[in-house]
């Protein structure tokens, strides 16, 4: 999540009066409602679900409208589909336990993509047989971009059932169909790839997941080799449940997590930094900055990459 929705360029779009607005665009610091944040009283999440491509439904209200967004030179393909229809919400981006906000594209989606594409020609990433766990995945925009790179397996998780039916899934189906134009290599790359898709809670949701080893520091091949994430450490709450499912997920010991986010989300508590000093406070992974991000449309977005020590 971001502190405002990305239109088909990757630009913020200033949020309507009647908006629940989540986050602040100006300042820095701890947001004035952290407090006020903790106190939500707990919800039981939905149950943790594999949906099946097959299970793709976008209800005939609620119409798939494909847009074209261009990052970095390469042109991909985004749903727009309605937040009303889908879940009966107007004007929302976020209803803790009900929907996490992931029917919007946020603007930490673009910035992973492209320092992704940054590290790839640069030499110091490569997707090519891989395994990949996109978290919070809403459009799965970097999970598709992963799998257009050539990645053996692909899987997307989303607190939402509903978001990977009627977004996730046919997003991925358009830009592979030669909409997005994607060279006749990589359509076969896509054909051959395991793509499946996850819905349910962070504190669950790894016991759905199939290259999730039960030994955390397994040398056999357990776990998935790259871990994309954007705009999911924007609440104090989850954060520390964010970081244990990535330690279960994460191959051992060469496996590498893309964070991208604010450095503060005001409201709601969290950002990088609170969720950096999780992972420092553990003290079993290190941390590198990759990209800061201050073009003026919201407070500073940053893009980081974790690693096991």
């Amino acid at each position: 999540m971001a502190a405002a929705q990305a239109n088909s360029e990757g630009e913020a779009q200033k949020p309507s009066a009647d908006t629940f607005r989540l986050f602040s665009s100006a300042g820095s610091g701890v947001g004035i409602f952290d407090d006020a944040a903790q106190q939500v009283p707990a919800i039981p999440p939905p149950p943790c679900v594999e949906v099946l491509a097959s299970e793709s439904d976008v209800p005939s209200s609620a119409k798939h409208n494909v847009e074209p967004v261009n990052v970095d030179g390469v042109t991909l393909l985004k749903g727009r589909v309605n937040t009303r229809q889908v879940f009966g919400l107007s004007n929302s981006d976020l209803v803790p336990g009900k929907y996490e906000g992931g029917l919007k594209l946020w603007e930490g989606s673009l910035d992973l993509i492209k320092a992704l594409r940054s590290d790839i020609k640069s030499g110091l990433v490569s997707f090519g047989e891989k395994r990949v766990l996109e978290v919070g995945c809403g459009h799965g925009l970097p999970g598709i971009s992963a799998l257009l790179e050539g990645a053996a397996a692909v899987h997307f998780q989303d607190f939402n059932a509903e978001v990977l039916r009627c977004l996730t899934i046919p997003n991925l189906n358009a830009n592979i169909s030669g909409k997005s134009q994607p060279s006749p290599s990589n359509l076969t790359i896509c054909d051959k790839a395991e793509v499946r898709y996850f819905a349910g809670d962070w504190s669950e949701v790894d016991k759905l997941l199939p290259h999730v080893s039960t030994d955390a520091k397994d040398n056999g091949g357990g776990g998935y080799d790259f871990i994309l994430m954007a705009e999911t450490v924007y609440s104090i709450n989850s954060l520390q449940i964010l970081y244990n499912l990535i330690k279960k997920s994460l191959r051992h010991p060469d496996g590498v997590v893309y964070m991208a986010g604010k450095k503060y989300y005001f409201g709601v508590g969290g950002g990088t930094r609170r969720f950096l000093s999780v992972v420092e406070k553990d003290g079993v992974m290190t941390s590198s900055l990759v990209a800061e991000i201050t073009d003026g449309s919201s407070n500073v977005r940053e893009v980081w990459k974790l690693t096991f020590k």
